[in-house]
């Protein structure tokens, strides 16, 4: 890996391999007062452009299939460009697989917070069995894009579903553990009630069956305990009442992190630039179009003159000042949408700063 590009004087080191270096703007008293840190947006952007990718790319592939989803049509959903997409992932498989990740890291956290460990093994499968009925439910498009859909990705999707499967398999293998008849279970036991489970699922998901998923907690519960603890455990399981609903976080459209995208109402593309300028705005009220380009790194006065424009457009900043008609510098500021934006942003930046 080569070693990233050091900053000489009157120069700025973009993180990414291959960038040119730029020449660093003569700033003034407007601009030290408008600085904001390099990094502060360009972080918290990749990552809600990553958000709306992996947005888009379950309800694409929902829609149309996995063989019919192609790059364009995820950042077309998007609205995020493919130069964009291929710095975030090497290819559409690789997107799936981040799709599978993130609904597993998901559950993992409702599992968790359901606190399970220390349970005995029954109680420990059982919860861990409605956490995940309750997510599919609670994310139908991530639930078929996990379960049916992937089906068709390539190896990687492949290994990361099997790997998910052994994971689970795992689990279930322990309950060679709770007494005689356990013990004459084998690996190949554990994997074929979650293959048979998986089954059950793929196709009510499939198939669009009315009612929950989970509806089938006590007959999954039964045929599982029925290997593990014998008929007299499997019938207990069948009568036992399901637990007290879980309210599982929905995101709609099998959103991904929809909840961090500021932009979410505004028929835009979120970039570095438009990060920094909004901030930058939001730092220091009726800023001319000049301070707001030094503030936030912008060279060109032609790009910051469009820019403005378009944001002024979308109802996120207003001027208020004469411009070049009256002999006036431009004065910005944001409107009240444009400040809910900039306070998004501000927001993720905290929580990603408390976090570190």
């Amino acid at each position: 890996m080569a070693a990233p590009a050091r900053g000489g004087a009157g120069t700025v080191a973009h993180p990414r391999a291959g960038e040119r270096r730029l020449p660093a703007l003569r700033r003034g008293r407007w601009a030290k007062q408008l600085a904001l840190p390099r990094d502060t947006p360009r972080v918290q952007v990749e990552e809600i452009q990553r958000s709306r990718l992996l947005t888009a790319a379950a309800v694409v592939i929902d829609e149309v299939g996995y063989e019919q989803t192609s790059v364009q049509r995820i950042t077309d959903r998007a609205r995020v460009s493919r130069r964009t997409f291929y710095e975030l992932f090497g290819n559409r498989e690789e997107c799936l697989v981040a799709l599978i990740d993130e609904a597993a890291e998901r559950v993992e956290r409702e599992c968790e917070a359901a606190g399970l460990d220390g349970l005995a093994w029954r109680e420990r499968v059982r919860g861990g069995l409605w956490a995940i009925l309750s997510f599919l439910d609670a994310e139908p498009v991530l639930a078929r894009v996990c379960v049916v859909q992937s089906l068709h990705g390539g190896a990687e999707v492949l290994e990361r579903r099997e790997r998910l499967l052994t994971s689970l398999a795992g689990v279930l293998d322990e309950g060679r553990m709770e007494g005689p008849r356990g013990r004459e279970c084998t690996l190949v036991t554990a994997e074929g009630l979650v293959g048979g489970a998986l089954g059950v699922v793929y196709a009510r998901l499939r198939g669009g069956a009315p009612g929950p998923l989970t509806g089938l907690l006590e007959e999954l519960m039964g045929m599982i305990a029925l290997q593990y603890l014998g008929p007299r455990a499997a019938r207990r399981e069948q009568q036992r009442p399901a637990p007290a609903p879980r309210l599982v976080p929905h995101t709609a459209q099998g959103s991904v992190g929809a909840e961090n995208d500021p932009l979410d109402e505004v028929d835009m593309r979120l970039t570095y630039r438009t990060a920094r300028v909004l901030e930058c705005i939001a730092a220091r009220p009726l800023a001319s179009n000049r301070a707001v380009a030094q503030g936030a790194g912008v060279t060109d006065p032609g790009q910051i003159s469009k820019l403005l424009r378009r944001l002024e457009r979308l109802g996120l900043a207003l001027n208020t000042g004469g411009g070049h008609q009256s002999g006036e510098p431009n004065a910005w500021k944001l409107t009240p949408l444009g400040g809910q934006v900039a306070q998004r942003l501000s927001v993720i930046t905290r929580d990603r700063t408390e976090a570190a």
